[in-house]
């Protein structure tokens, strides 16, 4: 019982030391995340992207990369763009650079990574949309997209967005702090603490020289990162301590990005969407050069690292570890808080009993 209890201890001390470092970079995004949601509305973004074109194709994965949606929601809005007559490139574009990466796992990945690790994610995530979509154009016949049209909606009050309406500041700071801090926290916060404890697991059980003898560096490890992230569902929150616990256990950046490309793109249910409404070819173009282009980058990044002379696991977490502990612990408090809420009020509207209308906006209708 006194190593079990031990084990249990030490996976503890290992993952609440993940969460205090990342808690305000996390934060940080979030709000981020929130303003961004205000600011460019989906409704907007689908009108934007209802084309069939490379520019289209462009814009999806510019759009996507720092679009705060995770994996589950960004199918029905590329569903949304597909049925205003996107292509089959842009729609995958889209879905794509979007559960990726976006502005919240962009600030943790500066907390419990580096720089350099921080700026090559979202330029991959890029790289992986653009050149999805531009081979599903190329390789597969030019088709006229849904072309069904959408009703586009106020993001604040879900009124019709063509009516002449306002929204003051005081409105706009309460939908971005609600969607930021309930609605897009509620979506991501299972998967993230998920993600926190496994990589709990990873630096407290696996030792140093077991990855570094099996995993790393090379291709055969980043092609073992790619059959274990494509089948799971976690998100690019939840997967950035997990790939930053094994670089500090010696894998090789490379083989990290794979995972955090990998995972968060493609999972069961991502799959048979895709199947289903863009078809089986559009669902080998995305599987194929997902794998692809992240084994690439994933080499092109290790490349980095060797050239400029940096040992990865030597840097990880030096920007959280420059923040002070009262802050930190804040944080923590503020997302274990938060986490404990978005838990029961998904119990509550669960329940029967409860009316759906319980599900509907803070902010009063448009007027």
């Amino acid at each position: 019982m006194n190593v079990v209890a031990n084990h249990v201890v030490g996976i503890i001390r290992a993952s609440f030391e993940i969460l205090s470092d990342s808690g305000p970079y996390l934060l940080f995004g979030l709000l981020l995340a929130g303003v961004i949601y205000v600011a460019f509305p989906a409704e907007r973004i689908v009108r934007h992207l209802g084309k069939s074109s490379f520019g289209s194709v462009l814009k999806a994965a510019l759009i996507g990369v720092p679009l705060p949606l995770c994996s589950c929601g960004v199918v029905p809005t590329a569903l949304s763009i597909r049925r205003q007559g996107a292509s089959t490139g842009s729609t995958l574009s889209f879905m794509i650079a979007t559960p990726q990466t976006g502005v919240d796992s962009i600030s943790l990945t500066y907390a419990l990574l580096d720089p350099l690790f921080t700026v090559f994610r979202p330029l991959a995530a890029f790289v992986t949309a653009l050149f999805t979509g531009v081979s599903a154009n190329v390789l597969l016949k030019a088709d006229p997209g849904g072309n069904e049209g959408q009703e586009n909606s106020c993001a604040l009050c879900h009124g019709n967005d063509e009516e002449t309406h306002v929204h003051g500041f005081g409105e706009k700071v309460v939908a971005t702090l609600k969607y930021a801090f309930i609605d897009f926290y509620s979506d991501i916060a299972k998967w993230l603490f998920a993600g926190i404890v496994i990589a709990g697991v990873v630096t407290h059980f696996v030792p140093d020289d077991f990855v570094q003898n099996h995993l790393s560096s090379g291709l055969s490890s980043m092609l073992i990162m790619l059959a274990v992230g494509i089948p799971i569902y976690i998100c690019a929150a939840g997967s950035t301590p997990i790939a930053a616990a094994l670089v500090l256990k010696g894998v090789s950046p490379g083989a990290a990005l794979v995972f955090l490309l990998a995972g968060p793109a493609t999972n069961a249910a991502t799959m048979t969407m895709v199947a289903r409404y863009l078809g089986r070819g559009a669902l080998a173009i995305y599987l194929g050069c997902i794998a692809a282009v992240a084994v690439g980058m994933g080499l092109l990044l290790d490349a980095f690292y060797t050239r400029f002379g940096i040992a990865a696991h030597a840097v990880v977490g030096r920007h959280a570890g420059m923040l002070p502990p009262a802050l930190k612990m804040s944080s923590v408090v503020i997302l274990i808080a938060l986490g404990v809420y978005a838990f029961l009020r998904a119990r509550l509207l669960k329940r029967p009993d409860v009316p759906a209308t319980c599900e509907s906006e803070s902010i009063p209708k448009c007027h």
